[in-house]
């Protein structure tokens, strides 16, 4: 197809009444290739402490008397050294290294230097004034190494000091720690216990009274019958009631917890991700009163051992109640043994309904078990090579120990013999040949790309593995685009897209709740020219709903969106869309630059073909979207072809930036080329910029002049100093 007039290249400016014509809106949100992803050279590395059975560090030993094995297999040992710091005021003699590895000492030099990150859970005011004790005394010892960070976690996290090796800056901001306003979460247990005590009085209460009913009315006395039906009718109208309270009381204490757990999980990725790329022993000391890990929590919980492995960062809990008047599970066995109680009463009196309150309770019991605020700081410490202080209103003796740990411990590194990133958890074990030893070290890492400084979480552990694995896979339609917005605010806007049709993931159906649920995730990897990932972006989809509505999710499609901001530059997106019960995968890899970033200069967006609009409420018009056009929400085409069969026009959408103080509005040209020649041009003239300084531009172009092939749209604006241009790529299919 040639235009040889512009008059023939219709240009039509959408006007926001006729955008819905685009298409229907959207409700909700092949072979594997075989190319294998390398770890090559990198190496894994572990602070390892060795202490006898005294507990006491042992400093003699060599590199011949370690053995480290990953799933099993033993590996080689790359490099060995004895990292000794003198302790302040106090001055050692120079330590003999036995290891024949060469520069096995380090002592006291910028790769020695301890990093500390001082993290401060919400805690009662007993409970601050113990860690503000302990805290205050470790910082009396620090050294001039050692660089110390204080933070606070809430309902968010709080950076009370950045690291530093100023002792006064790191004390000023421990009692800033210590003596804040928190939120508090107070514990409904006793409560809901107390209202399950009082259910099962009424219901032995109500039991009793139709027993009496029973017995006056066969004996004829219908005023003690009625008496005593009326009282079995009271009696079962307060129990309801009570359950009705308890559930109330049980429901919010749950979400209240994974609030909490969601809050303390979220800080502590933050803290350890960004000690990734610090040298040294890298230590976290949280003084927390207890982590709970509901079901909700627990799979994140599991990301936080992750990042804590990936950086190589100790982290020591101290449970901040100190010595508790009662076991810390007291209360929750208590609970138990009420529910315990109710379950027999009901099985005592035929009520034994699997699918009612009983199921209920049964569930509470799961959740209860997790409740101990020992179990996840225990496996907090002891799964990232610390140790955690319990028990004990005298804390330095552990604080004690973690500054021996800092201050003297061994670095071992090695290069797995497994080398795929396959996403499992490797295990390690760390051995030394002499008898009554304890050895101290983290226990294992994800096998997952390490160039992200990002946390990774549990859900993107196996898409990430995929993603490493295939870099052309295509196990079903999947389609990634990314885009510029060069806005006055934000200069190096790209929103990041991505689709797939619902029908091409798992749903599960649960019959009993006759309901469904998917379990798939898009994961999107920035990558900048020298090929570092310098973004992650991520999206976990528990969907579900009845089963009645099955079909119509399944005809849906799903639309990931994400906003980043990057400097100038070309960068390239790889992302995944994976599907967790089949490990089916489909991976796309797209292209983007980001242009200059001067407001002085004449600037223009990506450009954009649409793929329909959806009218936006009044409440929505007022959120800050690049994609906003007037009244609507235009939907770009993410590289589908355009099949003239059922679409009449190819629209297109952009903004331009005039150059702050420009006197005169740009001026528009538009082109459409094929094989690298233009086929048709026209000019227009462009509206004056709104109040944020944009000029959004929408138009069409008739499909019926087109023939089927691959095209390319090309858009200039220019002012009286400058012109801009950008294009896009179309399909036109018949």
């Amino acid at each position: 197809m040639k235009i040889r007039s512009s008059a023939l290249l219709i240009i039509t400016l959408i006007l926001s009444p006729l955008l819905p014509v685009f298409g229907q809106a959207s409700g909700n949100s092949a072979q594997q290739d075989e190319q294998r992803v390398r770890i090559g050279t990198a190496e894994v590395a572990l602070d390892v402490v060795v202490r006898d059975k005294k507990g006491r560090p042992v400093r003699d030993l060599t590199a011949a008397d370690f053995e480290i094995y990953e799933d099993g297999v033993r590996q080689q040992i790359e490099s060995f050294r004895l990292v000794l710091r003198e302790a302040k005021g106090i001055k050692r003699e120079e330590a003999e290294a036995k290891s024949t590895t060469p520069a096995n000492l380090l002592r006291n030099s910028a790769a020695s230097s301890g990093v500390v990150a001082l993290v401060f859970d919400r805690l009662s005011p007993d409970a601050r004034a113990l860690a503000r004790k302990a805290a205050m005394a470790y910082t009396d010892e620090l050294i001039g190494s050692d660089f110390t960070g204080i933070f606070l976690i809430d309902l968010s996290l709080h950076i009370l000091q950045p690291y530093t090796d100023n002792p006064q800056l790191v004390k000023q901001a421990v009692d800033r720690a210590t003596s804040t306003s928190i939120s508090t979460f107070a514990s409904n247990t006793e409560q809901t216990r107390s209202l399950s005590s009082r259910s099962g009085a009424l219901e032995r209460e109500g039991a009793t009274s139709e027993a009496t009913a029973r017995v006056a009315g066969a004996g004829g006395d219908s005023a003690a019958a009625g008496a005593a039906g009326s009282a079995a009718g009271i009696a079962g109208m307060e129990q309801s009631l009570a359950q009705i309270n308890q559930r109330m009381l049980e429901t919010f204490e749950m979400l209240e917890r994974d609030q909490q757990g969601y809050a303390t999980i979220n800080g502590l990725l933050a803290v350890l991700s960004s000690m990734r790329n610090l040298p040294g022993r890298k230590t976290v000391i949280f003084f927390s009163e207890g982590l709970s890990l509901p079901p909700a929590v627990q799979t994140k919980f599991d990301s936080v051992i992750s990042a804590a492995n990936r950086a190589n960062v100790s982290v020591y809990p101290i449970d901040s109640a100190g010595l508790r008047t009662e076991s810390a599970n007291a209360e929750t066995i208590r609970e138990l043994n009420a529910l315990a109680e109710r379950r027999m009463r009901q099985v005592h009196r035929g009520r034994d309904d699997a699918s009612g309150p009983m199921m209920k309770s049964l569930e509470r019991n799961e959740d209860l078990l997790r409740l101990s605020p020992h179990s996840g700081l225990g496996l907090l410490a002891d799964q990232t090579g610390g140790f955690l202080i319990r028990e004990t209103n005298d804390l330095s003796a552990g604080l004690r120990r973690i500054d021996e740990d800092m201050r003297f411990h061994y670095m071992l590194t090695y290069v797995p013999k497994n080398q795929e990133y396959d996403g499992r958890f490797r295990q390690i074990t760390v051995k030394v040949n002499h008898p009554n030893l304890e050895v101290q070290t983290r226990k294992g890492y994800y096998a997952i790309d390490s160039a992200n400084t990002a946390p990774v979480l549990d859900y993107e552990v196996a898409a990430l593995a995929a993603l490493g694995r295939a870099h052309s896979t295509s196990s079903f339609a999947f389609r990634v685009l990314g885009l510029n917005f060069p806005e006055s605010n934000r200069l190096g806007l790209v929103p990041v897209l991505a689709e797939a049709p619902m029908n091409a993931f798992t749903f599960e159906a649960n019959k009993e709740k006759r309901t469904y649920q998917t379990d798939f995730s898009i994961v999107a990897l920035i990558k900048n020219e020298s090929k570092q990932v310098i973004h992650k972006l991520s999206q976990h989809y528990l969907l579900s709903g009845p089963m009645d509505r099955l079909e119509a999710a399944k005809r849906d499609e799903v639309i990931f969106y994400r906003e980043v901001e990057l400097p100038p530059g070309r960068y390239t997106i790889e992302a995944i869309a994976y599907d967790a019960p089949t490990g089916k995968a489909s991976v796309r890899t797209t292209n983007i630059e980001v242009t200059g970033s001067d407001e002085a200069k004449l600037r223009l967006s990506s450009i954009v073909i649409l793929k329909r609009a959806d009218r936006l409420t009044a409440a929505d018009q007022k959120r800050n979207n690049p994609f906003h056009f007037g009244e609507v929400l235009v939907y770009p085409n993410l590289g589908e072809s355009l099949r003239k069969s059922t679409a009449k026009q190819i629209a297109f959408f952009f903004t331009a930036y005039p150059a702050k103080n420009a006197t005169a509005d740009p001026k528009l040209t538009i082109e459409v080329r094929q094989n690298g020649r233009p086929i048709g041009q026209t000019s227009a003239e462009l509206p004056s910029a709104d109040a944020a300084g944009r000029i959004q531009y929408a138009s069409a172009l008739p499909l019926d002049n087109f023939s089927p092939g691959v095209y390319e749209l090309r858009i200039t604006v220019k002012d009286e100093h400058s012109s801009v241009s950008r294009s896009t790529q179309f399909t036109v299919e018949p």
